[in-house]
């Protein structure tokens, strides 16, 4: 069975971005501008950029949740593909045995495989089984060995599944038709335009009226919104009416096993903290490189200090001084850290697993405040927020100007 030689590429993120890069990575084409392949920030700032998006979600039989934008998520891939004329062939099969068939072909031919994978059916991400949740997103197999998947995805370990558990996550939603992607070189020559292009893509999500949506759910309207939200106490969607102290208010901000709250969304869900500010910041560092203007490294330092201002929101939102909060906290982090050390580390992350479950439990009927304390703990919110707002406005106009 065909493993990839010397295939050491582990270093993305984000699921989109990160198996982008990692496979870019391994074919080695370096970039005029440093010499290295292509870094997944220049992918993200190409794709469309950091965002703003506000959200409220309250499904039936499930707790009501934030979900939050850190990145532009409209098409992103295609753009990607698009702005850098990346050359790629699609395999797609509704039968399983050409699906396998593919995959090793594929790696016998010497490239990586994106292939997208049902994330609630992959055993490595400790996800609940439930019928109504499933989420496909694109990870990298890098080789089959016997009846062992390897796997690149979002941690600098390899990931291990069976072929088994693989294809039953890469068919469990029968529209993907058991995608694979495969990729070859970029057009380098095609660099300056896809980062302007993506520059001014990024300020329009900010500054105009959305593709689709509410405006207040997007850009500094929606920052502006939220704000208003942590201390309003008539709209339906106030914080005071909507997230009532005790499960509500605990999924709101610490969120689920695969249903993120306002703390993931801000320090890991997408890979980077800080929102992703700084990993835009570094985009931002390539950018000005790339097009000349030195005036972009500057702004990337506005976005740094954005990023600060989004960690301490999301230590906020989760404070020591409630100690549910604070253990919360903790172990989230904890798990982070144990992710990025591989599969060995499998078992006390299900430990973790069982706690946060033990402590969402335990919400309901420990995680009372009184009604000044939740005021005043909103209102905290609300002056993180209205902050950040504060420094993007800044930081975008700047950016506006440094590319006129």
């Amino acid at each position: 069975m065909p493993i990839l030689k010397n295939y050491h590429q582990f270093d993305g993120l984000q699921q989109e971005t990160g198996a982008i890069h990692n496979v870019l990575a391994y074919g080695g084409q370096p970039a005029p501008h440093t010499g290295k392949p292509l870094s997944e920030a220049l992918l993200m700032g190409i794709s469309g950029g950091i965002a703003v998006g506000y959200f409220l979600f309250e499904y039936q039989g499930y707790l009501p949740h934030v979900a939050l934008l850190t990145r532009n998520t409209f098409d992103p891939l295609e753009t990607l593909f698009e702005r850098l004329a990346l050359p790629r062939e699609v395999l797609q099969t509704s039968k399983p045995n050409i699906a396998y068939e593919n995959l090793i072909a594929t790696l016998e031919s010497g490239h990586p495989a994106v292939v997208w994978a049902d994330a609630f059916s992959l055993p490595y991400n400790l996800l609940p089984s439930d019928e109504r949740m499933w989420g496909t997103v694109p990870i990298v197999v890098y080789g089959v060995e016997g009846d062992t998947v390897y796997i690149a995805d979002r941690s600098p370990q390899p990931r291990t599944v069976t072929t088994d558990e693989l294809m039953t996550a890469r068919g469990r939603v029968k529209d993907d038709k058991s995608r694979i992607l495969v990729l070859d070189a970029p057009d380098m020559d095609k660099l300056p335009a896809a980062v302007l292009k993506g520059i001014w893509q990024c300020i329009s999500l900010f500054t105009d009226a959305p593709p689709k949506g509410k405006r207040t759910n997007f850009g500094f309207a929606a920052l502006e919104h939220w704000a208003d939200m942590l201390v309003n106490t008539r709209n339906k969607h106030s914080w005071e009416r909507y997230f009532t102290p005790g499960s509500r208010l605990y999924n709101g901000i610490a969120g689920d096993i695969g249903q993120p709250g306002v703390f993931d969304w801000i320090t890991w869900w997408n890979g980077s903290d800080g929102a992703e500010r700084g990993m835009y910041a570094d985009f931002l560092d390539e950018a000005a490189l790339l097009l000349g203007k030195p005036a972009l490294k500057a702004v990337g330092e506005q976005f740094r200090q954005s990023a600060k201002a989004w960690n301490a929101l999301a230590e906020a939102v989760l404070p020591d001084t409630i100690p549910l909060l604070k253990e919360t906290r903790e172990l989230k982090q904890r798990n982070r850290r144990l992710i990025k050390q591989g599969m060995s580390t499998l078992e006390e992350r299900k430990a973790i697993v069982a706690r946060l479950k033990a402590l969402k439990a335990a919400a309901a009927t420990e995680f009372n405040l009184s009604a000044g304390d939740y005021t005043a703990f909103r209102e905290t919110l609300r002056d993180h927020i209205l902050t950040i707002a504060d420094l993007e406005k800044a930081a975008v106009a700047a950016l506006q100007a440094a590319v006129i």
